[in-house]
């Protein structure tokens, strides 16, 4: 077993320059923000102009449950994009890894604004719509693991929960560029505008972040405590066979525990949109909270990073599975209450609080249950078979439910509550990863074999 360099000790002793801490974490949340861009522009557009353009059919509904399959195709790819770029990530370095997936992610979405519709050239149109959805969700795979390792392994250790959380800051980052883009072009473009050209100028402007992004992930340096096991030859060969023999627990738990998480920003930020439409509510209203929501969750995922640190990853997490689960029918009846400021405040418990609480823990626990040598590896299968469960099947099933329930919310609330429970136990059976709570120690080594 090697020892640690002192560049390492540092990285792990908070002794580490703080410009290329900062450099890290900003590289990771743009990454991040691009990724969530991604899909949160291409569920909105699904919403609001695919079913239309690209599914033409007599019933307006069952267009947005194609178009919402086609949103869920993607989430089919991401483990195997985890596996594949967990695997390099822990080969060839963090740093390589999200230089390719913030390409292909990022070009994905942009190459989708340039598509020509079902009208112009019939079944090619959605089949190539199927197609850039498997490839990005592919890119997504393994973006998310390296995103947060990134700054996690730069982050001191006694602060590892409060800078690992600003990565999760992507996905409010990610969700508020598209949502405000096309609040703005709804009102301010006829429905002819929007659905000739109007629609594809969100995902157009995709390649900004993907040019900002790839030039700030160009400048920072390896990841110090990878670039350790490196120099000492303790690389895995076989991350994936490693990790998935050594910790089949800690991964299945894992998932379990992701589950409440990845099916709250869904149901709360997109699926509750085809929701409303269902039930005649005010879309205005319900747009007004959802943004207004998940701009407070920009400060407060940092506060539950902090909590995280002072209190344990588990508590933290726990309590906001908890809101999940006590606020899955209230959250619908304060929506059906046709109350503008119940549906502000629906929204605000459920993602400014629930989310967040549940989110901000994931970016340092996840990390902490691996060692160094397979850490990319294990964190991408969790986050992207988690992520399938309860974010990809919901929006393939979603839309049906509410269309075979008649617009009722009783199979969304019995989805969410399901997931949230499994999340419950999960969390309960994981173990504390905090060092704060663990005597300042970790739980796996950040530094060598």
């Amino acid at each position: 077993m090697s020892t640690l360099t002192s560049e390492a000790r540092a990285v792990g002793q908070g002794e580490r320059p703080e410009g290329m801490l900062r450099r890290a974490a900003v590289a990771s949340t743009i990454g991040t923000a691009a990724e969530y861009y991604d899909f949160f522009v291409y569920a909105t557009a699904a919403v609001l102009f695919f079913g239309k353009l690209f599914f033409p059919s007599s019933d307006p509904m069952v267009g947005t449950v194609a178009a919402f399959a086609t949103y869920a195709v993607g989430f089919l790819a991401r483990p195997i994009g985890g596996i594949v770029f967990g695997h390099f990530g822990d080969k060839l370095g963090r740093k390589k890894a999200l230089v390719v997936t913030i390409l292909i992610v990022g070009l994905g979405t942009f190459v989708i604004g340039l598509m020509p519709t079902y009208a112009r050239i019939g079944f090619w149109a959605p089949l190539a719509l199927v197609l850039i959805r498997i490839l990005q969700g592919f890119g997504v795979g393994g973006e998310q693991a390296g995103a947060v390792l990134m700054t996690a392994e730069y982050a001191p250790r006694a602060r590892r929960g409060f800078y690992a959380s600003w990565v999760q800051l992507g996905a409010p980052a990610g969700f508020l560029i598209p949502a405000g883009l096309f609040a703005l072009l709804t009102s301010t473009l006829s429905e002819s505008q929007l659905l000739d050209w109007g629609w594809r100028i969100p995902f157009l402007l995709s390649l900004v972040l993907v040019i900002i992004g790839l030039y700030v992930r160009l400048r920072i340096d390896e990841s110090p405590v990878f670039d350790e096991i490196r120099k000492t030859k303790a690389v895995e060969s076989r991350p994936v066979a490693e990790v998935l023999r050594s910790y089949p627990g800690i991964i299945t738990k894992g998932v379990f525990a992701k589950l409440v998480e990845a099916c709250a920003f869904a149901m709360y930020s997109t699926i509750v949109l085809a929701y409303g439409k269902a039930n005649h509510l005010n879309d205005a209203w319900l747009l007004q909270g959802i943004l207004l929501a998940v701009g407070l969750e920009l400060f407060t995922i940092p506060v539950a990073g902090l909590l995280s640190d002072r209190f344990g990853r588990r508590p933290v997490y726990m309590a906001g599975a908890l809101v999940q689960i006590v606020m899955v029918v209230p959250f619908f009846l304060m929506l059906n209450s046709g109350d503008r400021l119940l549906t502000h405040l629906a929204m605000i418990l459920v993602l400014s609080v629930g989310h967040a609480l549940c989110y901000a823990p994931q970016a340092s626990m996840f990390p902490e249950m691996f060692p160094t040598r397979v850490r990319c590896s294990g964190i991408a299968l969790i986050w992207q078979i988690g992520a399938l469960i309860g974010s990809g099947i919901l929006g393939l099933v979603a839309v049906k439910i509410i269309q075979a329930s008649g617009g009722h919310y009783g199979g969304l609330a019995a989805y969410m509550l399901a997931l949230g429970i499994a999340s419950l136990l999960a969390l309960r059976l994981l173990p504390e990863t905090a060092p704060a709570r663990r005597g300042g120690t970790d739980l796996n080594d950040w530094g060598h074999r």
